[in-house]
């Protein structure tokens, strides 16, 4: 009997302190969102304001995204799968630049407006949903797998490669195709639909320095048109952008010096 009549005052007490309390101040916090709908008639673009409570809310933009679709707007419409920086879904532009929602973190100043984009210069599918078919068909073009010419081998664990070899390989091979480098590039908002962009770029050099594949110079040959390689002018904003911490701009300026002994070559060999 002791027991419970301890156990009933202390819920009591429990229960006492928590309505003394004062309740928890919402932390509100607005997000512009870019809206589009061009399924809808007459819908025109533009941008639509929400206010989330930081309290409960997570603490990166992707989670205020969820929030919202969640909880106010349900027809809010945008990429995302692992949260985790892996998949590059859910790369848009935050508050002026390209970057991942999952890996940015919500600026916990509320008086100031979180601005929230697609990638710029792409096509819109809805909303925060660029159109990504141009990019991964550049991405296709560069034949990203290894090949070689003797194929006897193939399907065996034979393709050796030394540690030195595969080093070289670091900072490369990380790339997660976000598309974040290359729509921040002004040469690859003119010209698009020939340049292949930094991306891009950067897994071509990550097969033409791979020790294990063959077909080096024939990769190089296909970048030798005056748009594919050549439209880069070192601006690097594809450098400063990479959520990853890449640097698409130095392996591009590597292809080039691959291009140069490339031609050389050539040219002796006439």
């Amino acid at each position: 009997m002791c027991h419970c009549l301890g156990y009933v005052i202390i819920m009591r007490c429990a229960q006492t302190a928590a309505a003394a309390a004062p309740a928890t101040q919402p932390r509100l916090k607005k997000f512009q969102v870019y809206r589009w709908d061009p399924d809808t008639p007459g819908d025109k673009p533009r941008m639509q304001t929400f206010e989330v409570d930081l309290n409960s809310c997570g603490p990166m933009v992707l989670d205020a995204l969820i929030k919202i679709k969640n909880e106010i707007d349900p027809t809010l419409t945008f990429r995302r799968s692992c949260r985790e920086g892996i998949c590059g879904s859910c790369a848009m532009n935050i508050n002026g630049g390209n970057t991942l929602a999952c890996l940015n973190r919500i600026d916990t100043n509320t008086s100031k407006a979180a601005k929230i984009y697609p990638l710029p210069h792409m096509y819109v599918v809805k909303d925060l949903v660029p159109d990504m078919s141009n990019f991964y068909a550049q991405y296709k073009s560069i034949e990203p797998y290894l090949k070689k010419k003797d194929e006897s081998k193939q399907g065996k664990e034979q393709y050796l490669q030394s540690v030195e070899d595969r080093q070289k390989l670091d900072g490369l091979y990380e790339c997660i195709l976000c598309a974040c480098c290359s729509t921040s590039c002004p040469s690859y908002w003119w010209n698009g639909d020939k340049y292949l962009g930094p991306a891009v770029l950067m897994q071509a050099y990550r097969w033409m320095i791979d020790s294990r594949d063959d077909f080096t110079e024939e990769r190089l040959s296909k970048l030798q048109d005056p748009f594919s390689l050549y439209r880069c002018h070192t601006i690097m904003n594809c450098t400063q952008t990479c959520p990853k911490g890449l640097n698409p701009g130095k392996a591009i300026a590597e292809i080039k010096k691959m291009m140069t002994t490339y031609k050389e070559k050539r040219s002796s060999a006439v």
